[in-house]
Formats: C-alpha cells, sequence, structure tokens
C-alpha cells in the first residue's frame, strides 16, 4: 500500500505508517461506537496534543536533563541515561524534559523514540 522507495526517501518506515493506519482505524470505529464526533484541531496544536497524549500514557517513561550534562535521569527509577545517537534530537539544545518509548542497554543505557514535553503537563 505505501511506496517502499518513497518511504525510505523520507526516512519512515512502512511497517510503522500501517500499524499508525490501524491505530487510527480501531481509534475511528471506538469513537463510533460510542458516538462520539471525530474533531480535528488547529494545525498549531496538533503536536502539542500529540506530545500531551505521549506524556498522559506514557508518565513512567519521562526523563530530566541533568545540568550540565548531555544526560538525562529517568524519573520512575532514578537512571542516568543519555539519548541514543538515532534518536533525532539536536544535541546542542537538548529539551530540559523528554518522554521515551525505548529503554536500551547496549554499552551504556540509552533512551529511544524520544520527544520533548513541558514538565507542566
Amino acid at each position: 500500500k505505501h511506496d517502499e522507495d518513497w518511504t525510505r526517501r523520507n526516512y519512515l518506515s512502512r511497517r510503522s505508517l500501517e500499524e499508525a493506519e490501524m491505530a487510527r482505524r480501531q481509534l475511528c470505529m471506538l469513537m463510533e461506537r460510542f458516538d462520539l464526533d471525530l474533531v480535528t484541531c488547529p494545525n498549531t496544536q496538533l503536536v502539542t496534543n500529540v506530545r500531551k497524549a505521549l506524556v498522559y500514557g506514557f508518565h513512567m517513561q519521562v526523563a530530566r536533563k541533568i545540568r550540565g550534562k548531555n544526560a538525562y535521569v529517568t524519573v520512575k527509577d532514578n537512571l542516568i541515561v543519555q539519548l541514543h545517537p538515532s534518536c533525532g534530537l539536536s544535541r546542542s539544545r537538548l529539551p530540559e524534559w523528554v518522554v521515551f518509548n525505548e529503554f536500551v542497554y547496549t554499552t551504556k543505557p540509552f533512551i529511544r523514540t524520544v520527544t520533548a514535553i513541558d514538565p507542566e503537563w
């Protein structure tokens, strides 16, 4: 369904796109079943709303930057971790707070699939 060359050129995973489509279909079915309106928000709020939803769902996978270092401490276990090299966040301007999806231990503990968050969320 997705053009493999297009996904590769745009650094996307075909499988991940298919999983996202499946999740959206399931959410739409739930909205319909419970007779809830399917609405969207302005593009300016979309990224913020997605990040807030991630914090809500992954509240135990939040980390705070250690002042003066390129490392983070996880809120749940107080583990010192670093951003995985593949995470895509700029190393020059690291966010103060992040939510992550994966904890990976190779040569040292890393967090991967990371996005910046606001601690007030």
